[in-house]
Order: C-alpha cells, then sequence, then structure tokens
C-alpha cells in the first residue's frame, strides 16, 4: 500500500488537532463538543475447513483496539465551521503466521502480523442552515457507500460529503470520495472494487483499481414511507443507480409489519464488463420484543454485483460472512430476533438466522452453485452501576458451499465507551 501525500497531510492534521482541541476550551464552537474513547477487544477464529498442507487451515486472532473520537459544534454566525478528529490503536494479543489474515490485524497468509498499528484523519465541516459540508476523513453510511465497522478498526475514506435537509422531510447526499483506508491498513489507497466468488466480473489493465467515487442521493419520508434514490460512479470500473422503498405499517400495540424494497442497476464504467441487476425484499413482523423476518434477493445479467472492496454492500442478503450476490443467484433469508427486556433482562439481545443461495453460475465448470449461511449472535451490555454500558457480543457463522471453501467461525467482542466531555 502506498502513503499519499494527502493521507500524510492528514495524519499530521489529527496530531495538530488532538494538541489544538484543549487549547480551544474556551472557544465558542466546543460548547456543543463531545469526545469519546471506545475499548474493542475482539477475538476471530475462522476454521477454513482445508486439511491440504499447502492451505491455511484456520485463522485465529486477538486483539486490543483503542477508537478516539472527537466532534466539536459550529462557531456562531450564518456560517459555522467545525472540526472532527479520529485515532484509531490497534495493539496485538495472540497472531502466528500460520494463523493470519482474519482482518484484524495487518498481515496474511505466512506474514507476521505487527505488534501494533495506527491509523487516523481530521474533518473539516462547515455548516449554513441545515446543510452541513465535510472535507478530510469519513466513514459514510449510505447505499452507495456504507463503511464497514466489523473488525478492531473501522474502514474509513477521505475525500468530501454535503449533507442538506433544507426541505422538511426531504434529504440531499452528495460528494465525491478520493482514497480508503482498509480496516487492518495504516494508510490510505486508490479506491478499487469487490472481486473473486462467481461473480464473473473481469478487469481490463488497471486491475480493479479505480479512480474517485462520485456520488448523489435523495431521500423523501412520506410519514410511514420512506423513498430513496442513489447513484455512484467509481470512475473506471462501473455506475450504479439504487432504489429504495421502506414502508413500516402499524397494526396494533406493539405489532408492526415494516417492508423494505431494493433494486440497483450497476454498469461498466470503461474498463470492466460490470452489469448486474439487484433486487431485494425484506418484510419483519415485529411482536412486542420479538421480530420475525423473511427476505429475498435475486441476481440478473453477465456479473454479480459491484461494490466498494472492502464496503458493506447495500443487499438485504449480506450478512456475516457473504453477500450472496454471485452471477445469477437467488437467495433467501429467514431471520428471528428477540429483546430480553421483555422478560425483564434489559441489556440481552439475540439473533439467529439463515439464509441459502442455488442457481449460481459456476462460469468455468458444469453444474449450479449452491451455498448456505447459519448466523448466531448474543449480545449483553451492561445497564447500570460501575460498569454500564461494558458491552459482550458472541456471533457465531457456518457455511457451506459447492464451489469454495467451508468455514466455521466465532467472533468474541468485549467493548466499552468512555466518554470523555
Amino acid at each position: 500500500m502506498r502513503t499519499t501525500s494527502l493521507a500524510r497531510a492528514v495524519a499530521l492534521a489529527t496530531l495538530g488537532a488532538s494538541m489544538t482541541l484543549p487549547t480551544l476550551a474556551h472557544a465558542e464552537f466546543i460548547k456543543d463538543s463531545k469526545a469519546s474513547v471506545e475499548l474493542r477487544n475482539f477475538y476471530l477464529n475462522r476454521d477454513l475447513r482445508d486439511t491440504t498442507p499447502a492451505q491455511q487451515s484456520k485463522r485465529e486472532e486477538w486483539a486490543q483496539g483503542f477508537l478516539f473520537k472527537a466532534e466539536s459544534g459550529y462557531t456562531e454566525g450564518t456560517v459555522g465551521f467545525g472540526l472532527d478528529a479520529y485515532a484509531g490503536l490497534g495493539l496485538k494479543l495472540d497472531s502466528s503466521p500460520d494463523r493470519a489474515g482474519t482482518n484484524l490485524l495487518p498481515g496474511s497468509f505466512g506474514n507476521k502480523a505487527p505488534d501494533d498499528y495506527s491509523d487516523g484523519f481530521v474533518t473539516g465541516k462547515v455548516k449554513i442552515s441545515k446543510t452541513v459540508g465535510k472535507i478530510g476523513g469519513l466513514t459514510p453510511k449510505l447505499p452507495i457507500l456504507s463503511a464497514n465497522d466489523s473488525r478492531l478498526l473501522p474502514q474509513t475514506f477521505l475525500g468530501g460529503h454535503i449533507n442538506s435537509m433544507e426541505i422538511e422531510n426531504l434529504t440531499f447526499d452528495g460528494g465525491i470520495i478520493k482514497e480508503l483506508n482498509q480496516r487492518d491498513s495504516t494508510d490510505f489507497e486508490d479506491l478499487s472494487m469487490t472481486g473473486g466468488g462467481k461473480r464473473n466480473i473481469s478487469f481490463g489493465s488497471g486491475g480493479n483499481q479505480g479512480d474517485d467515487l462520485n456520488f448523489a442521493g435523495l431521500s423523501y419520508k412520506w410519514n410511514n414511507l420512506t423513498t430513496t434514490y442513489n447513484y455512484g460512479q467509481l470512475e473506471e470500473l462501473y455506475t450504479q443507480h439504487i432504489f429504495n422503498v421502506v414502508h413500516v405499517l402499524p397494526i396494533a400495540d406493539k405489532q408492526s409489519l415494516k417492508t423494505d424494497l431494493r433494486y440497483a442497476r450497476s454498469n461498466d464504467d470503461g474498463s470492466t464488463n460490470v452489469d448486474n441487476d439487484a433486487y431485494g425484499a425484506m418484510f419483519t413482523y415485529a411482536l412486542g420484543s420479538a421480530s420475525m423476518g423473511l427476505g429475498y434477493q435475486k441476481m440478473t445479467g453477465d456479473t454479480g454485483y459491484a461494490y466498494v472492496s472492502g464496503s458493506d454492500p447495500f443487499l438485504v442478503n449480506y450478512v456475516q460472512i457473504g453477500d450472496f450476490a454471485n452471477k445469477d443467484e437467488n437467495s433467501w433469508q429467514a431471520r428471528f430476533d428477540y429483546n430480553f427486556a421483555g422478560v425483564g433482562i434489559p441489556g440481552l439481545t439475540f439473533m439467529t438466522r439463515y439464509l441459502t443461495g442455488d442457481n449460481i453460475d459456476l462460469i468455468t465448470t458444469p453444474g449450479e452453485g449452491k451455498e448456505w449461511e447459519r448466523n448466531t449472535d448474543i449480545a449483553y451490555v451492561i445497564q447500570e452501576g460501575p460498569a454500564k454500558n461494558l458491552g459482550f457480543k458472541w456471533r457465531n457463522a457456518t457455511v457451506r458451499n459447492n464451489f469454495a471453501n467451508d468455514l466455521d467461525e466465532n467472533r468474541l467482542i468485549i467493548s466499552y465507551t468512555l466518554p470523555l466531555y
């Protein structure tokens, strides 16, 4: 990976911000500011179920993360200015070259993970009325691009983002993303798109590296109905149009039916063969402390779904391990959630789901590809006392298919967020 001048500038600005913020304690824009440190202890064990001596049979690492986040308020006046900062530090607790590659730490199979790694950024922001513009480090959560935060440190980006809510119930987002820093990386690099699996995506001479990601989107809330359109262009790789309709139907006291419909059209942008229509639907019935969901996802076109490498794709069947977005794949999901606050145990939650996919085009191999995945999450957050907000989570996954490695995975996560001011 390369360290760019922009990335170096961001790193220096982060250091400067951490030194400058205390001296601004009496400035007006500090009044609405906040800062915190999150401690994240993460153990991940992925059994790849491969007994071939030359291949990796297991990924297993344990690490401790520290995430500092600070957000200022805005200066007074018609135009308000502010500053946000983030710094992350990861410490190796257990790893070895034959078990590396969990994405908790830098390094892959055969390479020794470093004892520690770090990243950071600052973000300048400006506010006029109900419009906010940001430039610098970003962690977007949009259909076109959603930063992944499922490991020790989050995936982050460099760019600019405008969010405007000048018209009641209408939200506009637009901007440009220049570079990304992956979850287990220490520096920023050019944007790239995901490949692999049975997506049938081919790349030109530049490989899967792209240029800027340009994006824009509108979302309008009509009482219990929300409609959304988003457009994105990862230059040289693909363009994408995403439509989303979400409706929540109240049925009775503590009962509702949520409908989430999604459609995405993806095309190549010069140096790939991307051609995909992705259809998705998720129906969730909530009754008291429980909810039950049924989802369906369908891929059509010459390739599977396209999205920025390492990010969370906007798919109803994107789960702990898989995205069920291979060429021609059809997939179903059944999900159950329960909040034990309803039986007098606040802070304890449970989730389980099962997904199955078939009709996958195996590209160069005769036959039909099939896969299934089962996930279980159990989480508990202490609600009161000296350890209030201390969280524990166990995540389990089982994956089986007829075209790649099977795997069993367990994640144990202990987290605690300490507000600084």
